[in-house]
């Protein structure tokens, strides 16, 4: 008897994090529809963000450790924001709990991607101060008024210095906890799949930058509640570029 070619079925290979281009104005889409996963049950997502604010806010403020657990555990709650996303897309009711979504899957790989993260954030710590924190010593030695306008001027050479170092991690990181825990990628892989879909779509990227910066001064003005909706609207979106960029997400 002949063995039916479908008795042994070959397992689906497993996620690659092939990404593709997405058309410029695509920034705009995933705003929308972050702000429609928003209005889908704000009452529960104003309380996410209330409850991810308080966390990040409460690790930040300890002695010594604070500052070092709350970027270990970024990911882990990004991933939960994440998956808050995905249950309202589907249909589903998302609920607070989702936030710690993370602690209770893929909770390794994620804090991996924390300390990834954090080490990468040092080493551009550590090239700023080298190439822009002698001159700007030297600049405060001069004394005034001189020495405050080197000074100054070395502030924005820093500022501008950090900026252009810490644009590829952040692409890095910025699709990488979707990837770990909606496909189980490793965590070097899921960061590499995530700068080169970042990096293809440079484009929409500065567009949805330029869109978010002037949401966010709008949301700043009413003593800052504002980011209690774009929060969530930015998460929303975040999961709308990853499924819209993704191939197979």
């Amino acid at each position: 008897m002949s063995t039916p070619p479908d008795a042994f079925p070959l397992a689906a290979p497993p996620f690659a994090g092939a990404s593709r281009r997405a058309p410029i104005d695509a920034a705009f889409a995933w705003l929308r529809l972050g702000w429609l996963l928003f209005t889908g049950n704000p009452g529960v997502w104003i309380g996410i963000a209330v409850l991810f604010i308080v966390a990040m806010l409460g690790l930040s403020i300890v002695p010594l450790v604070g500052q070092l657990a709350a970027n270990l555990l970024l990911p882990v709650f990004i991933a939960g924001l994440l998956t808050a996303c995905r249950r309202t897309a589907d249909g589903e009711m998302p609920a607070i709990a989702d936030l710690f979504a993370g602690f209770r899957q893929d909770t390794g790989p994620l804090i991996l991607l924390g300390v990834l993260f954090m080490l990468g954030m040092f080493l551009i710590g550590a090239i700023v101060f080298v190439l822009a924190g002698g001159s700007l010593a030297s600049a405060l030695a001069v004394g005034r008024p001189a020495g405050f306008g080197l000074a100054f001027g070395g502030l924005m050479v820093a500022a501008l210095l950090w900026l252009v170092l810490s644009a590829p991690l952040l692409m890095a990181i910025c699709f990488a906890p979707a990837l770990v825990s909606f496909h189980a990628m490793a965590p070097l892989p899921a960061l590499k799949a995530s700068f080169s879909a970042c990096l293809k779509n440079a484009p929409v990227f500065l567009v949805f930058g330029l869109l978010t910066l002037v949401l966010a001064f709008f949301a700043a003005l009413p003593a800052g509640l504002g980011f209690l909706v774009l929060g969530p609207v930015l998460a929303g979106a975040t999961y709308a570029a990853y499924r819209d960029i993704f191939i197979g997400a």
